[in-house]
């Protein structure tokens, strides 16, 4: 049976069949509805439910908790009305940005191992205005023969260089092809900007930033242009890897570090032996270890689920808001399943 939703901002309601959900039928209208991965991983389309009910799919917690959730919050990508509605997506520094969201043509400028699974790809624009989006945001990126995939920029808004840390993913697609294949010059295909674990410039208490694998590369594009829009609140960004072939762009951030005294840096090795260079353990348990009070703290944290799961766990638990948690949990193609 039809259900009637009205789309606060867009100033419409919508008629919704069964079985759709709002975001789908919102886009199939024309409503220019914040959106990002339309799977219930990223939280760009999360949204209040003034009004009405519905039943959410599966999602991430990463992308709506169980607290957001019992505050009326909803994902547009996973609701299903099950009665007529009001929705609003969420503005100002609860939402997404609003940058447009473009697609655009661009081709490989350069190509070099960051280790021996990530690769870092820079990609020029061509013919066109650089992208506009806020440092922890992700693009769409199509090369030609592979699938579509998702990245996160590491590079500062307003360039028409864009860069990215892509790792190789065993029997993935896209990461096989860009490991092996890929050339200088290659077409590649860029829409976005997408996501919504982004720099909040105008918090000014303490930035914790947690990065795990690839997840290091928005965490780069956030600390980089915290410095460069001169937040002067404490900055700590550690970085968790399995072992030394793990580590990238080490003197970049000690050299940061060096410049800027309000800016720490701390690798740390979950697989390493006895008196290694580096801190040893996983990256949440340093964390954990080293700040005991997260209270008015904004945390960023990006990489793999299970470490943003545990990193959700232990920062809420030491006094960090919940609305002061911004993930980018990097989903593989093969976890096709989302968890609640």
């Amino acid at each position: 049976m039809t259900k009637h939703v009205d789309i606060r901002q867009a100033g419409r309601t919508i008629s919704i069949p069964e079985g759709v959900t709002i975001l789908e039928a919102a886009l199939a209208d024309g409503i220019a509805y914040p959106h990002g991965c339309r799977s219930g991983r990223c939280g760009s389309c999360k949204s209040r439910l003034v009004s009405g009910a519905v039943d959410l799919l599966e999602h991430s917690r990463f992308a709506l908790s169980n607290e957001e959730k019992e505050q009326g919050l909803i994902l547009a990508c996973r609701a299903i009305p099950t009665t007529n509605a009001i929705v609003a997506w969420l503005d100002g520094d609860e939402g997404t940005p609003s940058h447009p969201r473009r697609r655009l043509k661009g081709r490989v400028t350069a190509i070099a191992d960051a280790t021996h699974d990530i690769n870092h790809i820079q990609l020029f624009i061509d013919g066109a205005d650089p992208m506009a989006f806020t440092a922890g945001q992700y693009a769409r990126l199509t090369f030609p023969g592979t699938p579509t995939r998702d990245y996160s920029m590491a590079s500062g808004s307003g360039e028409r260089a864009l860069e990215f840390y892509i790792r190789r993913v065993p029997s993935g697609a896209a990461t096989q092809r860009i490991h092996t294949q890929l050339k200088l010059g290659d077409p590649v295909m860029v829409e976005g900007p997408f996501g919504s674990s982004y720099l909040r410039e105008q918090h000014t208490g303490p930035i914790l930033c947690v990065a795990g694998g690839s997840g290091l590369a928005p965490i780069k594009g956030i600390v980089e242009t915290a410095i460069a829009r001169s937040m002067k609140q404490p900055i700590h960004v550690y970085f968790g890897a399995r072992s030394e072939r793990d580590l990238y762009l080490i003197n970049h951030f000690e050299g940061l570090a060096q410049r800027h005294s309000n800016l720490t840096f701390t690798p740390v090795l979950s697989d390493a032996p006895v008196g290694a260079r580096w801190r040893t353990g996983f990256v949440t348990d340093a964390v954990a270890k080293d700040l005991q009070d997260l209270d008015g703290w904004k945390a960023y944290v990006a990489g793999p689920p299970p470490m943003v799961e545990k990193a959700m766990q232990i920062f809420t638990a030491r006094g960090l808001r919940s609305e002061n948690l911004h993930a980018d949990a990097c989903f593989t193609p093969g976890e096709a399943s989302v968890r609640r």
